[in-house]
């Protein structure tokens, strides 16, 4: 049953129209009639293209919706691939190798102890990840300056070496040099006993 103020429902002007042909209008005049029918005909004609006008409406926010839920369900999709890739790099890091697991470094206590001040900072000691890079390049650069320091060493040692050799050599030279100088006084003293005439001795006479 229709309320005050609501529209009539499609129902309703069939059922009105209904009524038009039934024995309660038998006795009606022919045009009232026709006037009435076409007013509940014209009134059933705008209730289906307001009906149809609320399908299309529908169907247009149906399908606005069902292209945001795609939307939505493809940017999941592509998040999941996201994440699902980002866990596998994740995967990759923490599995990788490096060659710094291998590399005998300074404890943090002689890091500590050694490092300059602005690579041992409170802050730097409370961030494990800057800890670590700090603690490599001391490392790198300790192991530059003791390379240096060797290299300076081998050439000081090389340097302590040819000198060795050199005064060695000279010595070897001047050794050469007495044994000729003492083999030519023997033979020279050799010749000078031989020139000697010896003194006869006085039991000779």
């Amino acid at each position: 049953m229709l309320k005050d103020g609501d529209p009539p429902s499609p129902d309703d002007v069939l059922d009105k129209l209904r009524d038009l042909v039934s024995s309660t209008f038998l006795q009606h005049d022919a045009t009232a009639l026709h006037i009435r029918s076409m007013a509940l005909i014209g009134r059933l004609k705008s209730l289906n293209r307001a009906a149809n006008s609320a399908t299309r409406k529908r169907k247009e926010a149906t399908a606005a919706a069902r292209l945001e839920m795609d939307q939505s369900h493809l940017g999941l999709q592509n998040l999941l691939y996201e994440k699902r890739h980002l866990e596998r790099e994740i995967e990759k890091c923490r599995q990788f190798a490096s060659i710094y697991q291998d590399v005998p470094l300074y404890t943090i206590e002689e890091f500590q102890r050694l490092a300059p001040e602005e690579a041992r900072t409170e802050e730097v000691l409370s961030d494990e990840h800057q800890l670590m890079l700090n603690r490599l390049s001391f490392e790198l650069a300790e192991r530059q300056r003791l390379d240096l320091k060797k290299k300076n060493l081998m050439r000081e040692k090389e340097d302590l070496l040819k000198e060795s050799r050199a005064k060695l050599s000279t010595m070897d030279n001047v050794k050469t040099q007495i044994d000729v100088l003492m083999k030519t006084a023997s033979e020279i003293q050799k010749k000078v006993d031989d020139l000697v005439i010896p003194i006869p001795s006085q039991d000779s006479n």
